[in-house]
This record gives C-alpha cells, sequence and structure tokens, in this order.
C-alpha cells in the first residue's frame, strides 16, 4: 500500500531532515560550542519545530563515539563542540554536498528572503 503524501507544506516524504541531522549538528558546532538543547533548538527551527530529545542525543551520542564531537561538562549541562577530526569530516561533507546539489543554487532560496521579495513587490 502507497505511504501518502503529508499533509503538512512543509514536509514531504521524499526529504527527511534525519538523513541530514549528523551533517547539520557538525555544521552547527563549527560556528559555535552548543549543548544538546540549543542544538535541537537551532536544527529544529530549520524544519519549524523542536527536535526531540530522542532524536538529537542519540545523534550526538554517534558523534562522540567517531570521535567527530567532544563535550565539556558546564554544571549540570554537556556542552559539544567539533574535534579536530570533525573538523576534517565537515570538509568533505561540504565537498560532497557541494556536487551533490551543484546547479539548484539559483532554485533554492531561503524562506526569509521570499517573504522579504515579495513584500517589496
Amino acid at each position: 500500500m502507497k505511504k501518502p503524501v503529508k499533509s503538512k507544506k512543509s514536509e514531504s516524504e521524499y526529504l527527511e531532515l534525519k538523513g541530514f541531522l549528523s551533517f547539520l549538528i557538525l555544521h552547527e558546532l563549527s560556528n559555535q560550542k552548543l549543548c544538546g538543547d540549543e542544538l535541537a533548538k537551532k536544527i529544529g527551527m530549520r524544519k519549524d519545530g523542536e527536535l526531540t530529545p530522542g532524536t538529537i542525543y542519540p545523534a550526538l551520542k554517534r558523534l562522540r563515539r567517531k570521535k567527530l564531537i567532544s563535550y565539556a561538562r558546564k554544571g549540570r549541562r554537556k556542552v559539544y563542540s567539533l574535534s579536530e577530526l570533525g573538523e576534517k569530516e565537515l570538509k568533505h561533507l561540504y565537498v560532497l554536498f557541494s556536487r551533490y546539489f551543484y546547479g539548484l543554487k539559483n532554485r533554492i532560496r531561503r524562506r526569509t528572503a521570499l517573504k522579504t521579495r515579495k513584500k517589496k513587490k
């Protein structure tokens, strides 16, 4: 039986954030050190909702095991940062993403950019 297309405009059965989660975590940590909750909010904004702990923390644990990220305790919180190996992997991922999505630059725009354009008209 065919799976129905999701009704929410911001979702699609053909593109899932889950596949990009590790990349997005590494990308966000390349900009600044963050705790799990902060990462969940930042990445969740990309999909119009916060990520659940059941989504973000297993991904963080997997990246830690691969030695791509590390953390330091700050009180009760764990603040994550990119390791040297994580930086190398992220550079490699940027190359792969550039190759996969080459030619789409003129078709993909941020929503805020589109909203601003519409207001100017």
